[in-house]
């Protein structure tokens, strides 16, 4: 199962794989834990390789996940196999690799052109497929400068495609309507958090719609429940940032249990797990999204990639998922 990536004409596999988790953990200034808790770089090796051997084409980071560190295991896993995949990552977070702390943003062209770089070192790679600007509500106006500097990259060939990970459909489309190059918005989007707003830009300019945290930050795979013990101080849901609605103080929300118990049986009707099915879910509300759940083992890695021959959800089920959540 394939889908296009946006208006670049790049086909990829519908199912692309998050790699913020292998990053391992990583903090800002505060202390505010923006990792996943410990990782095993062998590990998520084992499980890139077992994306690729699932069909697996599309591989996202961002050069901030683990401060460096992500980059640094996705590019040496994929060496050698640079040509049968595409690689997304992302900058905009500054941050320091030996303390693996955030230390500010930075959205100006020069930054953009010393992240690029940066990040092409880490991923031992020559070019980018795809670049997207990390800062999620960054005023659109004053990211407008980007555009001529990431159309400089594209022309300098560090750079194929560009893109704002952004959940703000005026950002989303104040950059497809001027980016040449701009061929995807990355944004929220999940059967029990849907966020729809950026969707309909997607879909009106030709742009690739990213889901990131397709699976509720993990509650899509089945695995929380309200007596779940609380997550550690290293992993980012332990002590969730505003944004992270899903989770609180270390638990699964009760409202976003109940949520997930009111579609559970609609989601796995048809012999899916559970996080098949909220994958089949974004695969029906267009032709243009392309989820990318995250993985730190290979066992997540068959799950997610096993929802690739199962397809998107019969249009009536992911209808019904839908109205139920919306109310």
């Amino acid at each position: 199962m394939t889908r296009t990536l946006g208006r670049s004409g790049v086909e990829i596999s519908a199912l692309g794989m998050g790699c913020w988790a292998i990053g391992g953990p990583f903090h800002g200034k505060d202390g505010q834990p923006y990792g996943w808790g410990e990782v095993d770089d062998a590990e998520s090796t084992r499980a890139i390789h077992a994306a690729l051997d699932k069909g697996v084409t599309f591989f996202d980071t961002a050069d901030v996940y683990g401060a460096g560190h992500s980059e640094r295991v996705l590019g040496a896993a994929l060496k050698g196999k640079r040509d049968k995949v595409v690689i997304a990552t992302k900058w905009g977070n500054m941050f320091c690799e030996e303390k693996k702390e955030m230390d500010g943003v930075d959205a100006s062209p020069d930054y953009v052109r010393w992240a690029c770089n940066n990040s092409l070192r880490r991923l031992g790679t020559d070019y980018i497929d795809l670049y997207q600007f990390h800062l999620n509500d960054y005023p659109a106006e004053k990211a407008e400068p980007l555009i001529e500097a990431l159309e400089g990259l594209v022309k300098e060939g560090k750079i194929r495609w560009y893109g704002w990970s952004t959940d703000f459909p005026d950002r989303a489309r104040s950059w497809a309507d001027r980016g040449a190059h701009c061929t995807s918005i990355q944004h929220d989007f999940c059967v029990v958090n849907p966020l729809p707003e950026v969707l309909p830009v997607c879909e009106e300019f030709n742009l690739a719609s990213i889901n990131r945290g397709p699976l509720g930050m993990g509650l899509l795979t089945g695995k929380y429940t309200a007596s779940s013990k609380p997550l550690g101080p290293d992993d980012v849901r332990g002590k969730a940032p505003g944004w992270m609605v899903l989770f609180k103080d270390g638990k699964a929300t009760p409202e976003a249990l109940d949520k997930l118990a009111a579609i559970r049986e609609i989601l796995t009707r048809d012999g899916r797990t559970l996080a098949q099915g909220a994958l089949g879910w974004l695969w029906a509300r267009s032709s243009l999204t392309i989820p990318i759940p995250g993985f730190r083992t290979v066992a997540q890695v068959e799950e997610n990639a096993g929802a690739l021959a199962l397809g998107a959800l019969p249009a009536e089920d992911a209808e019904e998922a839908a109205t139920i959540i919306t109310g």
